[in-house]
C-alpha cells in the first residue's frame, strides 16, 4: 500500500511539472516612473523564450504599431499621469492579455511664488465660494451648501450682490464659468450642470456628467469648458453638447496633485485652488505639468486679522482675473474680504 502511494504521489507530482511547463508565461518589462519628454522602451517577455506568433500593443486603450515584441514611446505624446500597457499575445493557437502600468512626472519644478496685495474689496461672509469670474466690469459668483446654493452678479468695490437665484435645495452648487453668454454651473455630487442666460439668470437647461465623479471648479478656453472633480484630473467638455472629449492628469515632478478645486484660465495656463491648502497650483493645460504654485496660507491670515473663522473648510476658493486690465481677485468661503493679489516669483 505504501508503495502505491508513492508511486501516485510521483506521478501527481510528474503531472505537475510536464503541465507547468507547457504553460506560457508572460511579464512586460519596463520602468515604472520616467520623467515627461523622455523615451521608455517595453518589452513582453516569455519566460522560457518559447515562440509567439504575434503581439499587439495599447496604450490607454490605444492600439500602438510595433514589429515584434517591443515598443518605444514619448512620453511627450501622452501628458503627464498613470498610463495604461495592454497587450494581446497570440501564441499555440491561442490569446492572452497582459496589463501594466507606469507613470510619467514633470520633467521639472514648479516654480514658487509669493504675492502681493493690491486692493482689498468687501465680500459677503455668507457667501460660501464655490466659484468665481470677471465679466465685463462684474463678478459673477456661485455658493454652496444645499438649501443655501446661490448664483450672483456682485460689484467689485463694494461686494454689493446685484442679481440673485437660488439654486433647488436638493443640490450643492459647486464652480461656474462664462461661456458665450451663457453661464454654466456645476452641482457637487449630483453628476448633473445646469446652463443659464448670463443676462436673465434664467435656466435654459441642464447636462450630466459622464466620465468625471463629481462637480467642482469650472472655467473655459475658446473652445471647451474645463471641469475639476475633486481628484488630479481635469475634463475638458464640448460647450454645446456637454458630452466630456479628453481628460489630463495634473502632476508635479514628484507627485499627482490632488483636490482640485474652483479653476480660471489665466494667459493660456490652468489656476487652480487645492482644497483646503490655501494654494494656486499653475497647470500647463496640454500636458497637466504643474509649472507654479502659489503659497497664499499667510493670506488668510491676513484675511483673519478682520474675521475669526469657525469651520475648517473655510479656506481659499475663488479665483477671477480680468484680463484687460491684468487684474487677480481671490477670496475664500465665508471671507469678508476679495482681495486682488500680484503673484511674484519667491527669491
Amino acid at each position: 500500500m505504501k508503495n502505491l502511494f508513492l508511486r501516485i504521489a510521483f506521478l501527481a507530482s510528474f503531472s505537475l511539472v510536464t503541465s507547468c511547463s507547457n504553460e506560457y508565461v508572460f511579464t512586460l518589462e519596463h520602468q515604472k516612473q520616467v520623467s515627461f519628454n523622455a523615451t521608455i522602451p517595453i518589452s513582453l517577455k516569455e519566460k522560457e523564450n518559447k515562440p509567439v506568433q504575434k503581439v499587439q500593443f495599447f496604450v490607454n486603450g490605444k492600439e500602438i504599431p510595433s514589429e515584434g515584441a517591443s515598443i518605444e514611446l514619448q512620453t511627450k505624446d501622452l501628458g503627464v499621469g498613470k498610463h495604461q500597457i495592454s497587450t494581446l499575445i497570440f501564441y499555440s493557437e491561442k490569446t492572452k492579455k497582459e496589463n501594466s502600468y507606469f507613470e510619467v512626472l514633470a520633467n521639472k519644478a514648479p516654480i514658487i511664488y509669493d504675492y502681493k496685495i493690491i486692493n482689498e474689496y468687501p465680500h459677503d461672509k455668507k457667501a460660501y465660494t464655490q466659484g468665481l469670474e470677471y465679466h465685463n466690469g462684474f463678478l459673477y459668483e456661485t455658493t454652496g451648501h444645499r438649501g443655501e446654493s446661490t448664483l450672483r452678479k456682485v460689484a467689485i468695490k463694494t461686494g454689493k450682490v446685484l442679481q440673485k437665484i437660488a439654486l433647488d435645495k436638493r443640490y450643492f452648487g459647486e464652480g461656474m464659468t462664462i461661456f458665450n453668454n451663457k453661464i454654466f454651473w456645476l452641482t457637487w455630487q449630483a453628476k448633473k450642470g445646469f446652463v443659464y442666460d448670463l443676462a436673465t439668470f434664467k435656466q435654459e437647461k441642464e447636462f450630466t456628467y459622464n466620465n468625471s465623479k463629481e462637480g467642482w471648479g469650472l472655467t473655459h478656453n475658446e473652445t471647451a469648458l474645463i471641469k475639476s472633480d475633486g481628484s488630479h484630473k481635469i475634463w475638458y467638455l464640448d460647450p454645446e453638447t456637454l458630452k466630456e472629449k479628453k481628460s489630463i492628469q495634473v502632476y508635479t515632478n514628484k507627485y499627482a496633485v490632488k483636490d482640485l478645486n474652483e479653476l480660471e484660465m489665466i494667459n493660456g495656463k490652468i489656476y487652480a485652488n487645492k482644497y483646503q491648502q490655501n494654494a494656486i497650483v499653475i497647470i500647463d493645460p496640454d500636458t497637466g505639468i504643474v509649472e507654479g504654485i502659489a503659497n497664499l496660507k499667510s493670506l488668510k491670515k491676513e484675511m483673519e486679522k478682520t474675521q475669526r473663522l469657525v469651520n475648517q473648510d473655510e479656506v481659499l476658493n475663488g479665483i477671477a482675473y480680468d484680463s484687460e486690465n491684468n487684474r487677480m481677485f481671490i477670496t475664500g468661503k465665508n471671507w469678508g474680504t476679495l482681495f486682488e493679489i500680484k503673484l511674484i516669483k519667491k527669491q
